[in-house]
């Protein structure tokens, strides 16, 4: 197998002709050697056909790429739209070094502004089994009639094949990205909540499935078979209801979990820990208060931050104020608790020396009701930066503070969040002491490995007791230097929290992003004291799982904590064969305590079709979604696997998926040419995007601690998230109209697609880039940065001056809409043409050759091809 990880020569490429590398900013046109002619389609692509014609794309002699269409034989051959490529057939011939024509090659873009063309104006309508959804990219509504919003479950493929056999030789991953507490558009209506009273929610008495629109009701209404596990139930009295002439109850329409696809159930007291309702969660703030987190500001910020944020706790439906009580700790090398009963004058400090012992040394006064003890709160948040301003104090611990965090929640009796603000690795003495193990010369090494695991395995079994416990933990990371976030993210990673980093850390440049993120994630809702089972309709299961979370068996998902950005990734294998007329069918099941203390339960249930044709599976395919899983499989790889094997295993299964679809479903036709499925045109471009992430692929700039936090990062994502995280998107602000105020088209990201005239925004969900050509008016540069010249724009600049004119509200608006989109804060840093900043910005450009060795979209489509030639040679 060759591998991709060595550095690629200007001009060559894998198994296609030359390709020459452009080193200048230039459009698409000037690319072109002269003489060859762009034969792709200029404009929108073709409408979709529906008859045996297969419009595509192949590779004229002069190595430009232009569109082909030929009969097809309807036996196996792709369906209409399939787009394909060729190359040239046979041993290579001497060429002249033309280049392929990258307009002709699949265009993410296009793909993107296609399906919001036509999708996105109708409304998602979820009553049909086996609907693909619209893309990630899309705006559109949904209605919910009886299967899951796509907002809470996306499939590799809404089309599974009927038997093992068949899912083996197509090699497509069967895998569900579940978002159980996604967060709708205002315009779509949250779950109902269906309350049964004592009795509980009503479910098979075998399998255990919830009552859903799938089950049906037999002999008049008394029993239902379960569409599970084909058990017959019982109907209990209080819930029979008629049936009409069709074989529905007449209540079906009246009841959510007759008729919709997502409900949650109010879950009775044997749902509970130890038959007992739960107390509302605590949240407990744990203040870093060394040298380090004193001198840079940090403490200061926060204390000040948290005397308004504390009035904006996450509460239920119409509450007046938010249940949640919370506490506060501060530590350096010892823990300082507080007591802020609101009956005391001044805040109490309470001293924890021996931290090889953990002890919560109050228990009355530590977690408090916020309106209650006010004055008390806000008079401890104005001292804590003034009591610690002298300090000297270097050395943190990190793990007794976790266990400090969880005994009060324990003591307590309830479950909730630890919010921790840590700036250096711990190295006092104390329980999971760690040493710098920072080691760049094992990248590419067998041994590279443990740079990505854990240095002791004391975090596992702390994790393990706080979810437990219920005690999710949120970590905020201010390192100037290794802070080892391979072995601190493990607590956060398996209790269901948050890892967020801000490296060296300064008030006035990271104070709006850390300060966003901060209020954000205490603000959001949580689920806590959680378990997931999803459960699968006879002839599949569930066999591995992907996430932030803990699990103690092969079937339940615990999460101390799930908040509405994370995802659980299921994929499912065959235990039996399926059949055609069922389908088969999901149920994700989350049980969770709501931050006012009520138990509830959380159902989704999808079905979907199967298939004994492989053309089906490929037709009813979902590109990001199987990027989502195939980067998340890649990133737990790492673990325990050499990189390069990683990265080689990726490549050989997109080579067979790909193959399979050429050999089984595509009309008969040249050796030499590449054919891709219409729904997976995309695949080679955001593999490659995967296999030049700084995870698989780092940079020399790349620190193994970055590395780290990218890799936890990624394992939670959702589709919409791995799907800009992997391909950025590029928009041109100064092509359309200056009053047009919506989102500007973007445009593919490479190089070749910048002109020194323009200026872009480019985002990754967690970045921003503004990008200034050279050449841009000056007219342009006055209304954006108030300057009068290119020369004098301030290059890494991460605030825009805010100016009363027409470009900079538009841009400004831009940049809050981006903001407003993604789930973490990202800042801004503008970056001029030929500036050392633009190595950075460069990195983003996934169609083009990267520095660290990664190969362009144009060579890495050449390999794919060599791969799935010699597969079917």
């Amino acid at each position: 197998m060759p591998s991709m990880t060595g550095p690629l020569l200007p001009g060559q490429s894998f198994g296609g002709p030359p390709v020459s590398q452009p080193n200048h900013v230039s459009s698409p046109a000037q690319a072109l050697p002269p003489g060859t002619q762009m034969t792709g389609p200029p404009g929108p692509p073709l409408p979709p056909m529906h008859s045996s014609q297969q419009p595509g794309y192949q590779l004229q002699q002069n190595g430009s790429f232009g569109p082909t269409r030929g009969p097809q034989s309807n036996y196996g051959s792709p369906y209409p739209g399939a787009a394909a490529f060729a190359s040239q057939p046979g041993p290579p011939q001497p060429l002249p070094p033309k280049r392929l024509d990258p307009d002709a090659i699949p265009s993410p873009i296009q793909v993107i502004e296609d399906d919001r063309n036509n999708r996105g104006s109708e409304p998602f309508v979820t009553g049909m089994r086996g609907q693909v959804p619209p893309l990630v990219t899309t705006n559109f509504l949904v209605k919910d009639q009886g299967n899951a919003s796509p907002r809470y479950i996306r499939c590799t493929s809404y089309n599974i094949p009927c038997t093992s056999d068949m899912a083996k030789q197509a090699q497509v991953p069967l895998a569900a990205v579940i978002k159980p507490l996604a967060r709708l558009p205002p315009e779509e209506a949250s779950p109902y909540v269906v309350d049964h009273g004592e009795c509980g929610p009503l479910r098979c008495n075998r399998c255990k499935a919830y009552m859903c629109p799938f089950m049906q009701f037999v002999e008049g209404g008394r029993r239902f078979q379960c569409c599970f596990c084909s058990c017959i139930n019982d109907v209990p009295p209080q819930y029979f209801q008629h049936l009409d002439h069709t074989g529905k109850r007449v209540d079906a329409y009246d009841r959510p979990e007759l008729s919709l696809g997502s409900y949650e159930f109010l879950a009775t007291v044997d749902y509970c820990k130890n038959n007992k309702f739960p107390s509302p969660p605590a949240f407990i703030f744990m203040i870093d208060v060394s040298y380090n987190a004193i001198r840079s500001g940090l403490v200061r910020l926060l204390c000040e931050e948290l005397k308004s944020l504390l009035d904006f706790l996450p509460r239920e439906g119409g509450a007046e104020e938010s249940a949640i009580r919370v506490g506060f700790v501060t530590y350096n090398k010892v823990l300082h608790f507080y007591n802020v009963k609101s009956s005391l004058a001044q805040p109490q400090m309470m001293v924890v020396s021996d931290v090889g012992d953990m002890f919560v040394p109050l228990l009355d006064g530590f977690l408090v009701n916020v309106n209650e003890s006010q004055a008390v709160i806000t008079s401890l948040l104005d001292q804590i930066p003034e009591m610690f301003a002298d300090t000297r104090e270097t050395e943190t611990v990190f793990a007794p503070v976790i266990q400090a965090g969880m005994e009060a929640l324990k003591a307590a009796e309830c479950a909730g969040k630890l919010f921790l603000f840590h700036t250096s690795l711990p190295i006092a003495e104390a329980p999971g002491k760690l040493k710098n193990r920072d080691d760049r010369k094992l990248i590419n090494t067998d041994k590279e490995k443990t740079l990505f695991q854990p240095q002791t395995g004391a975090y596992q079994t702390l994790a393990k007791e706080c979810v437990a416990q219920g005690c999710c933990v949120d970590l905020f990371l201010f390192p100037n230097q290794y802070v080892d976030v391979a072995t601190l993210s493990v607590v956060p990673q398996l209790t269901g929290g948050s890892v967020y980093k801000y490296a060296c850390f300064q008030v006035e440049n990271d104070q709006e992003r850390f300060l966003s993120d901060l209020r954000r994630d205490v603000q959001k809702v949580v689920g806590f004291d959680a378990v997931m089972r999803v459960r699968t309709s006879t002839g599949i299961r569930a066999v591995d799982f992907f996430g932030a979370f803990y699990m103690n068996n092969t079937t339940d998902v615990e999460l101390a904590g799930l908040d509405g950005d994370k995802t659980v990734t299921v994929e499912f294998k065959h235990d039996d064969r399926l059949n055609e007329e069922n389908g088969a069918l999901l149920q994700c099941a989350l049980l969770y305590t709501s931050c006012a203390g009520q138990r509830r339960l959380r159902i989704h249930n999808l079905a979907l079709n199967c298939c004994t044709q492989l053309a089906d599976l490929y037709r009813n395919c979902e590109t990001d979604t199987l990027i989502n899983y195939m980067a998340k499989f890649a990133y737990r790889g790492v673990l325990n696997s050499p990189v390069k094997t990683v990265r080689d295993t990726l490549i050989t299964q997109c080579a067979q998926i790909l193959a399979c679809y050429r050999k089984n479903c595509a009309s008969p036709s040249s050796a030499g040419q590449l054919i891709l499925p219409e729904c997976m045109k995309l695949l080679p471009v955001y593999l490659n995007c995967v296999l030049k992430s700084d995870v698989l692929q780092p940079g020399a700039e790349v620190t193994t601690d970055d590395r780290a936090y990218v890799r936890q990062l990624v394992t939670s994502m959702d589709v919409a998230e791995t799907n800009v995280f992997f391909y950025p998107r590029l928009l041109p602000l100064t092509k359309s109209p200056i009053e047009n105020t919506t989102e500007p088209p973007a445009v593919r990201a490479s190089e070749e697609r910048l002109s020194n005239g323009d200026i872009y925004l480019l985002e990754n969900g967690l970045n921003l880039f503004l990008w200034v050509g050279a050449s841009v008016q000056q007219g342009v540069v006055q209304s954006l940065f108030g300057v009068s010249s290119f020369s004098q724009i301030t290059s890494g600049l991460s605030v825009l001056p805010v100016l009363d004119n027409l470009l900079s509200k538009k841009v400004q608006g831009l940049i809050d809409s981006l903001r407003a989109q993604r789930s973490r804060y990202m800042k801004l840093i503008v970056v001029k043409q030929e500036d050392k900043l633009e190595t950075l910005f460069k990195h983003f450009l996934v169609e083009d050759k990267s520095l660290s060795g990664g190969a362009s979209y144009v060579d890495f489509l050449c390999h794919m091809h060599k791969e799935i030639r010699q597969l079917l040679s």
